[in-house]
């Protein structure tokens, strides 16, 4: 089947339809709850999963994914494609329709020269957008008239939809973000915490990692929405913490990542006031090696770059040593039950993109430590640790986010990895800072300030060119680009750069698929610059009084706020 095929009309054309209600905000006020307190309500300054969910409630893209991964209209009056017209024959352009009727909260009205705007905003020189690799050979986007814009690419593009979909992507508004390109986009604070946006809520009141409080969009598109007139998002706290909240005590309607051991939240639900909610998308826990040295002996603004190389970590034998020594099933079994499994990818689906690659699994702590041994790394000085073959000890930093289950794995993982020659040094982050896009912290992912890391990411859609795109060595976070970037490892690969633009270009679904497989294998298997560990189910909870509640694990989770409502009990 080509993807040129599904374009002409296999993508659903109408958004689903939200339930009538009398009267927009009827129903008072919702409790919501990320226990990672957001730190921006900007998506392209930060790749955490709870700023850009965050944001999704006031900023919207031209459309996104429902439930099913099925791509539908927000802000424009019908998904582009061959069939209507909306993709050009030669796959080098698509042009979006903003519909007529669609507003700005401050009641401006929205139009093709915002979302060009975006684009420029996210391409800017010395900015270092988070969702660069969504702009991925975008060569124009040009107004064609208020409300028609048209996306052009520097060649066939058989996926089209990567700018502007989904919730890493969003509108801005031009008027509002105009003095903010470039170098200047973290300076932005009222911009930053306060957008103007078209989605359902707007923002009264935001304090950087611990509440955001939200208001009805007056001029939201459906008169009708959404049902509740204010929304407090709170951040902060643990994930169990969360739980309770809403499982047992009833104070929040809404507890997003319940990473939390699978027979505590089946003990919490017995409280009878909440329920959880869990499905499988493209989440995966993994350990990201850092290619660069992150010594503090280094100069500032020359750690964590590729300046220096790292001393042992840039050699593949030693990351694939310390990859087979961990044991995935028993950290499946430790932290997610069934809501886990062991996966050495990182795309775990669809099918046609997951690779059936298992070459991580089942642990081998003895070829591990064979491979060490065959290279050169032995514990010369009988110290229990070894050293590289010009004296280094190999000894690491391993950081990640505040959590119960994060730690249990840190704790496990670092037995292994000691058992093995390593000396290892645990640190934990409060989430709100791990995940936060502050330029001047030397404590977020992306600054990278560690030699080891884990967390947990997905991509939203079915289709994962963006996300592997996000690998390219222009993507790589440094002092120049406000420490902004996906490519966290630092990895520069023109074999792996040859690949992206191939994907960008080929249409048939067969071929795409064994690209993308071929590209997760070179930053896994291959390379292993990415520790997969779990393929991790999303599991969150709601108020049994909260209704309208989907889970969408590929998009926003608070994809669909505007049509939660009360139920009277």
């Amino acid at each position: 089947m080509k993807l040129k095929a599904a374009l002409l009309g296999a993508i659903a054309v109408t958004a689903v339809a939200p339930a009538a209600f009398a009267e927009r905000g009827e129903d008072g006020h919702v409790n919501v709850i990320y226990w990672q307190a957001p730190s921006t309500m900007n998506p392209y300054l930060s790749g955490g999963t709870k700023e850009i969910e965050a944001a999704s409630l006031v900023l919207e893209p031209l459309a996104r994914y429902d439930e099913t991964g099925t791509l539908v209209p927000y802000l424009v009056t019908e998904i582009p494609t061959l069939d209507n017209g909306g993709v050009s024959e030669d796959l080098t352009s698509i042009t979006w329709n903003i519909s007529p009727d669609v507003m700005w909260s401050d009641g401006s009205p929205v139009t093709a020269e915002d979302v060009r705007f975006t684009w420029e905003y996210c391409t800017a020189e010395g900015g270092g957008c988070a969702q660069g690799a969504k702009f991925n050979g975008v060569e124009d986007v040009e107004v064609v008239d208020d409300k028609t814009v048209t996306v052009h690419f520097s060649e066939a593009k058989p996926n089209p939809y990567l700018p502007f979909t989904g919730a890493e992507s969003p509108v801005i508004q031009a008027a509002q973000f105009a003095d903010c390109l470039g170098a200047a986009a973290p300076t932005c604070t009222d911009a930053n915490f306060n957008p103007i946006g078209t989605g359902p809520f707007t923002v009264t009141d935001f304090r950087v990692n611990d509440v955001i409080e939200l208001a009805a969009n007056e001029n939201y598109r459906d008169p009708m929405l959404p049902n509740f007139a204010t929304m407090t998002l709170k951040g902060g706290g643990d994930a169990a913490a969360a739980a309770r909240a809403v499982l047992q005590t009833g104070e929040f309607d809404y507890a997003w990542n319940l990473q939390l051991a699978p027979d505590v939240i089946e003990e919490m639900s017995q409280g009878g006031v909440g329920t959880p909610i869990s499905a499988f998308g493209t989440l995966v826990e993994r350990i990201e090696m850092n290619l660069t040295d992150p010594s503090p002996d280094l100069p500032e603004g020359e750690r964590s770059t590729v300046a220096h190389p790292h001393p042992f970590l840039s050699d593949q034998t030693v990351r694939e040593a310390l990859s087979i020594a961990i044991d995935r099933d028993l950290l499946v079994e430790v932290g997610y039950g069934q809501a886990g499994r062991p996966t050495c990818n990182l795309v775990p689906a669809p099918e046609l993109y997951a690779s059936d690659n298992t070459s991580c699994m089942p642990q081998d702590m003895e070829r591990a430590m064979q491979m060490l041994d065959d290279a050169g790394y032995v514990d010369t000085d009988g110290d229990g640790v070894r050293e590289t073959p010009d004296g280094v000890k190999m000894s690491m930093l391993y950081q990640t986010s505040t959590n119960a289950v994060r730690q249990d794995f840190q704790a496990l993982i670092k037995e292994w990895w000691e058992e093995l020659g390593f000396e290892v040094e645990l640190r934990n982050v409060d989430s709100s800072v791990f995940f936060g896009g502050d330029p001047g912290s030397p404590d977020t992912f992306q600054r990278f300030y560690a030699d080891v890391e884990m967390y947990a990411n997905n991509f939203p859609g079915t289709d994962p060119e963006a996300y592997l795109g996000a690998y390219t060595c222009d993507k790589i976070p440094s002092p120049e680009t406000q420490w902004q970037g996906e490519n966290i490892n630092r990895y520069c690969d023109p074999a792996y750069e040859e690949l992206v633009a191939e994907l960008a270009r080929t249409g048939d679904l067969e071929e795409r698929g064994r690209i993308a497989r071929q590209m997760n294998d070179m930053l896994t298997k291959d390379s292993s610059i990415i520790v997969g560990l779990v393929d991790r189910g999303r599991v969150s909870a709601h108020a049994n009084s909260l209704g309208g509640v989907i889970l969408n694990t590929w998009d926003s989770e608070l994809w669909n706020a505007a049509d939660w409502y009360r139920i009277d009990e």
